[in-house]
């Protein structure tokens, strides 16, 4: 079976899409599929991590200043406040280019591959690029956050807290199968196997030791900083260990580094790690960004304190603070002195209430999400 993917990662959108795509073509590669990723060179990409992870990449052009100029007013960042035309999609920006010129050099890459399956992750295409490639795939996969704009699918994948099949009614075709929730979570097989471990050991965790703060790969609006500047005036236990994660591409890392160096409590800050899952099932306590890595947590049973750093982690983070898995406090653009005292006030309550926590954390993804849908994906949908 060939699959071909078709993501990007940049410092404006993060990383996110691309890494739960690899993880995806991790477990179809294990079941015996070829994997093939079209992406484009944004700055900030990952097409070098996608090569080291044994890949074939399609490097698409990075954006040029004529593409930005032809969609620089129809689609704002979650930061901007510009009006978008609703013919496209909110975030149409992040793509670079125009949708026809994607689709175009797209589909030279699919029509000598001609995949089984197309997935697509990302936030800039919709229906009209979708179709334009129809010829050059079999059937396709959309894995989405927002249920903000039509989709030509075959099978749509909305991992979020509270996201339900009908959010999507009218979008997606009458015979397109939609996913929804994070027991279908595109999450590391890792965190499943160490889930046991991790759930156990919450039992016996009698005070904070180890603390981890992790952001996402780029972390563009510094949220590390301003967490670990907001933390020295938290009275974290003299022996706490902080552990600082972050992407080699994060543009705030030398100074995340030399914030680690004046904190009153040992902080290490370590880039791009390969055992994640390990690290957080070793964790008492996660400081993050909401997105993907709140499904994470929750399979570890790890409680967490969260912060919202785009638009599309509202209505997630809003689940998880409401169904009582996290404490959402406010985000960076928040005065120093308030994100200070949420954190302290959030560190009391998770501390009060840990084990609660932790079992409302642990009920919510079980990390077998990757899989159900590569059963699906190999099996119910004979080609």
């Amino acid at each position: 079976m060939k699959i071909a993917f078709r993501a990007d990662a940049s410092l404006q959108m993060g990383s996110g899409h691309v890494m739960r795509c690899l993880t995806l073509a991790d477990a179809l590669r294990a079941q015996g599929a070829q994997c093939h990723f079209i992406s484009r060179a944004h700055p900030g990409n990952l097409i070098g991590a996608i090569h080291q992870r044994g890949y074939k990449v399609n490097s698409l052009v990075a954006p040029v200043n004529k593409a930005q100029a032809a969609i620089k007013t129809i689609a704002p960042t979650s930061q901007s406040t510009q009006p978008h035309q609703p013919s496209e999609p909110a975030h149409a920006a992040w793509l670079g280019d125009t949708w026809q010129a994607d689709a175009k050099v797209t589909a030279a890459v699919l029509e000598t591959m001609q995949p089984d399956w197309l997935v697509v992750d990302h936030y800039a295409l919709d229906q009209r690029w979708e179709s334009a490639l129809r010829p050059q795939y079999k059937k396709l996969l959309v894995i989405d956050d927002l249920a903000d704009r039509p989709h030509g699918c075959d099978l749509l994948l909305d991992q979020n807290l509270g996201r339900q099949p009908q959010d999507y009614a009218g979008l997606v075709p009458t015979h397109c199968q939609v996913l929804t929730g994070p027991h279908y979570a595109l999450l590391r097989p890792e965190f499943a196997a160490l889930r046991p471990y991790s759930l156990q050991s919450r039992y016996a965790r009698p005070a904070l030791r180890e603390l981890l703060i992790t952001m996402g790969g780029v972390d563009q609006p510094n949220a590390t900083g301003q967490v670990l500047k907001a933390l020295k005036t938290c009275a974290l236990p003299t022996d706490c260990h902080i552990t600082v994660v972050m992407g080699l591409t994060a543009p705030w890392l030398a100074n995340v580094r030399e914030l680690a160096a004046q904190m009153p409590w040992h902080t290490e800050v370590v880039v791009n790690v390969n055992d994640m899952a390990q690290r957080m099932a070793d964790s008492d306590l996660a400081i993050g960004a909401a997105g993907s890595t709140s499904w994470e947590r929750c399979c570890l049973g790890l409680p967490a304190i969260v912060l919202v750093l785009a638009e599309n982690q509202i209505e997630s983070s809003k689940a998880l603070h409401a169904d009582g898995m996290a404490v959402v406090v406010p985000s960076v653009a928040a005065p120093l002195l308030e994100l200070a005292e949420a954190l302290t006030s959030a560190l009391h309550y998770i501390l009060a209430n840990y084990t609660e926590i932790s079992r409302k954390c642990a009920t919510t993804c079980d990390g077998s999400g990757i899989q159900r849908l590569t059963n699906l994906l190999v099996t119910k949908y004979d080609l």
